[in-house]
């Protein structure tokens, strides 16, 4: 599962890329559902660790599904399904209001708390590349790519139907 948190961190600050004020691509996310590919790696100590990641985020009001690390995570809002696909294992999770480091929907509204730690290196319509400054020895490079706006399109395809899923999976159910 610890590959759980790392991808949740990691689309979490990707998404945090999103909240410098001065990058016209934010104004348009709220009212939207939002989809792009992600790519990031971790500096510290000035050398760049050797493992990049990459994945897809949907994210639409304050739900997401995204996929990294041979994982995806899925939430609704109030639960969050989190899937390994290759060791067939679900857990699944309330959400808390106070989770914004585990929900990338809710993170994007405390953006302002990060702006002077967000160094954007480029921006377009369609794409983003930012470096944030986790501490003064450590920093995590964005590359957000073919960031799509979408009309709404609700939250049923957020959830995830355990049911749906072949008998050898093994749920942990933590509501």
């Amino acid at each position: 599962m610890k590959r759980i948190a790392t991808g949740l961190l990691t689309i979490l600050l990707s998404l945090s890329a999103f909240a410098q004020g001065s990058i016209p691509i934010l104004d348009r996310v709220p009212g939207h559902r939002v989809q792009f590919h992600y790519t990031y790696s971790l500096s510290q100590g000035g050398k760049p660790m050797t493992q990049v990641t990459d994945g897809d985020v949907t994210v639409e009001d304050n739900a997401f599904k995204l996929s990294g690390l041979g994982l995806e995570v899925r939430s609704d809002g109030t639960t969050r399904w989190s899937i390994d696909r290759e060791a067939e294992e679900v857990l699944i999770e309330k959400v808390e209001k106070e989770d914004l480091f585990t929900n990338p929907a809710l993170f994007i509204g405390s953006y302002k708390a990060y702006m002077d730690q967000i160094k954007v290196n480029s921006s377009s319509q369609n794409s983003l590349d930012v470096t944030l400054t986790l501490d003064e020895d450590t920093s995590a490079r964005f590359v957000l790519k073919d960031i799509k706006f979408l009309d709404k399109q609700g939250k049923s395809d957020f959830p995830l139907d355990v049911k749906s899923l072949p008998e050898s999976y093994v749920i942990t159910d933590l509501r």
